[in-house]
């Protein structure tokens, strides 16, 4: 087992696509998957039952949430009683798994994966054939299910894959904390901001200041992934103290009972914190560097129909006047995930028929880039994000770099 690798969370995995046969009689009545050659070298052989304490999700670009459900899945040979009784040599090993709100969805062409976990236990995902997070998880294991058979991955082969900002956050869509967080700064950050948070303009400028041989002017895309990987290392460092503190404090109502409702309120506001605030940094950052190369713009600036674009070029009093060159205009989008929201943007400068969105997501489906392509989207990734996309997709994304390079011609 590698830290920093996938092998500090898994020993193994095999995947493949449902056919239609396996999908049909998954949500309906066999509730198995046959215990081919990969599975056996996974999960090996025993001559009994073996239960898995499991998780099963389903994932989808439609769906903010994946659909989980904690399960006992059963590894056994389903011909071991008739070898002992009547002597029939031969053997099937099956994988079986109640019926859950999860087995619901399998369809035809779904991605799935079996995981076994370091802690012994199982993950069993299954994603949405075509879909970005199908692709997704593909990435992040290594496994191409293009072909008819399981995929198998082991622990050493995750020994050799690193763990990257993209990595990671996929990790953490399917509900894995990866534990990433620098606490080398921590009496200074409670030094400058107490026992709470501060607002992200202040924790985004506190975080690039700890990165001092970074130059977002001779690299935009490395400025800005490491900017990222910075703040959220140092978040995650100082969420850890503030919550562990108010969690030692017990939640007790005015009654002396336990308060449930008041720890659920406090749980939803950490998660919506995360989630909130990773937008909000990756604004910051981005216009720190559009200030750095001297480039005019708007943040949130006013559109027709009150649309408020992100990053507006060269800026709002420009694109509000019609004697304006609108092959001067630019627009910028900006998500750190993009899932089916990217055609918001679309809508948000009608001057502007070439819109161009950033996002932080890796390894976007086929079918999503050729649909934004088709209506005049060009989305920016970070060049750091780029290799997780497809050879052919790559000729039609922009990095950051090009991007500034292309607002600064424009505001020549």
């Amino acid at each position: 087992m590698k830290q920093g690798s996938l092998s500090e969370y898994f020993q193994g995995v095999a995947a493949k696509r449902l056919t239609d046969v396996e999908a049909n009689v998954l949500k309906s009545n066999q509730h198995e998957f046959n215990g081919v050659k990969a599975l056996r070298e996974m999960l090996g052989e025993p001559d009994q039952r073996v239960p898995y304490p499991s998780k099963m999700m389903y994932m989808s670009d439609g769906q903010p949430e994946p659909i989980v459900e904690d399960a006992v899945l059963t590894w056994y040979d389903a011909r071991q009683k008739a070898r002992e009784e009547r002597g029939v040599m031969r053997d099937e090993y099956r994988l079986y798994f109640p019926s859950t709100s999860v087995s619901a969805h399998f369809g035809a062409g779904d991605v799935l994966v079996i995981a076994h976990c370091q802690d012994g236990t199982l993950l069993l995902i299954v994603a949405k054939g075509g879909s970005s997070i199908g692709r997704q998880i593909e990435w992040l294991f290594g496994v191409d299910t293009s072909g008819s058979r399981y995929v198998l991955k082991s622990e050493n082969d995750f020994d050799r894959q690193e763990l990257g900002f993209a990595s990671r956050v996929i990790l953490e869509s399917i509900g894995l904390d990866i534990r990433s967080l620098d606490d080398s700064h921590l009496d200074e950050m409670i030094n400058l901001f107490g026992e709470t948070f501060p607002t992200t303009l202040q924790f985004s400028a506190f975080s690039r200041s700890k990165c001092l041989h970074v130059n977002s002017l001779d690299d935009p895309d490395h400025a800005l992934m490491t900017w990222m990987e910075k703040e959220e290392q140092l978040f995650r460092a100082l969420e850890k103290h503030i919550v562990s503190k108010r969690l030692m404090t017990g939640f007790i109502n005015a009654s002396n009972e336990p308060d449930v409702d008041g720890f659920v309120s406090y749980s939803l506001s950490v998660q919506n914190r995360r989630k909130s605030r990773v937008g909000l940094t990756l604004e910051n950052h981005l216009e720190h560097i559009f200030k750095a190369h001297g480039l005019e713009h708007s943040r949130t600036a006013r559109t027709e129909n009150r649309s408020k674009p992100d990053f507006l070029f060269p800026g709002q009093g420009c694109y509000h006047d019609p004697s304006f060159d609108p092959n001067r205009l630019l627009m910028l989008g900006v998500k750190s995930t993009c899932k089916d929201r990217w055609r918001q943007v679309l809508a948000e400068a009608d001057r502007i028929p070439s819109k161009h969105l950033l996002t932080l997501e890796s390894s976007i489906s086929n079918q999503q880039t050729d649909e934004m392509h088709a209506k005049g989207l060009t989305l920016v990734i970070p060049s750091l994000i780029q290799s997780t996309y497809t050879p052919n997709q790559r000729t039609q994304l922009s990095s950051l770099s090009n991007f500034v390079s292309l607002a600064k011609r424009a505001q020549m």
